[in-house]
C-alpha cells in the first residue's frame, strides 16, 4: 500500500457560481463527478452566504445536510415536517450540530439575528450517501476512512495541521483537503472544522 495523501483545495480556487434559483450566490469547495452543474451532481460540498429570509432553492432526488459556520443561525420550515411532526420549525445554530434533510421539498429559512453563512453538502439519493460532523477542539483528531470512499476536511481556522505518514500539510480558513487514508488533524491551539465522508448508497 502507498502512503497517505493530502490533496489540498484553497479557499481562493473556490468557485464562486449563482444559486439554482438565482437569489444568491454559492460558493463550490467540492462537486462530482468534477465540473458537473447543479443538476448533474452526484454529490457537492459549497458555503452560501444568506442575506435575507427566503426559499432553499429545490434539488430532485438529492439528500441534503446544513450547518453553520458564521452568524446566529436559521430556523427552517421543511415541507412534510411542522405541525404533522409537531416540531414546527427546524433550527440549526452556530454551535449546534449539521441538519440532515430532503432537498426536493419546499424549505423556507427565517434568520435568526442577521446574515449568515452556510455549508451545504449534498448528495444523490440511491447514488451516495454522506455524514457531514463538525468538530471544536484543541486536541489531535485521528481521521480514518470508515468505509467512505471520499473523505473530505474544511478548516474554519488558520494554522491548522493535517498529518498523513510524513506529510504535514497547513490549512487556512476555508481552505479543504481531500483524504486518502488515514491521517490526524493536529489544532494550534482551539480550532473549529468540518468532516464530509461519502460513500456508495447501500442497493
Amino acid at each position: 500500500m502507498g502512503s497517505p495523501m493530502i490533496r489540498v483545495l484553497r479557499a481562493t480556487d473556490h468557485r464562486v457560481m449563482r444559486w439554482k434559483n438565482g437569489a444568491g450566490s454559492t460558493t463550490e469547495i467540492a462537486v462530482f463527478p468534477p465540473d458537473a452543474g447543479l443538476g448533474a451532481f452526484d454529490w457537492r460540498v459549497s458555503m452560501a452566504d444568506v442575506a435575507e429570509d427566503g426559499p432553499f432553492s429545490r434539488f430532485p432526488g438529492i439528500d441534503r445536510t446544513l450547518a453553520i459556520l458564521d452568524g446566529e443561525g436559521v430556523a427552517l420550515a421543511i415541507e412534510g415536517t411542522g405541525e404533522s411532526a409537531g416540531t414546527g420549525e427546524a433550527l440549526v445554530t452556530r454551535a449546534g450540530p449539521p441538519l440532515a434533510f430532503a432537498a426536493d421539498v419546499g424549505v423556507s429559512a427565517r434568520l435568526l439575528g442577521g446574515p449568515v453563512r452556510d455549508l451545504n453538502v449534498m448528495s444523490r439519493r440511491g447514488v451516495f450517501a454522506h455524514l457531514l460532523t463538525r468538530f471544536a477542539t484543541a486536541e489531535p483528531v485521528r481521521i480514518a476512512p470508515e468505509g467512505a470512499t471520499t473523505t473530505l476536511v474544511i478548516s474554519r481556522s488558520d494554522g491548522l495541521v493535517l498529518a498523513a505518514g510524513d506529510t504535514h500539510t497547513v490549512l487556512g480558513r476555508d481552505d479543504a483537503a481531500f483524504l486518502d487514508g488515514e491521517a490526524t488533524v493536529l489544532p494550534d491551539g482551539p480550532a473549529e472544522f468540518f468532516l464530509v465522508r461519502f460513500q456508495p448508497a447501500s442497493a
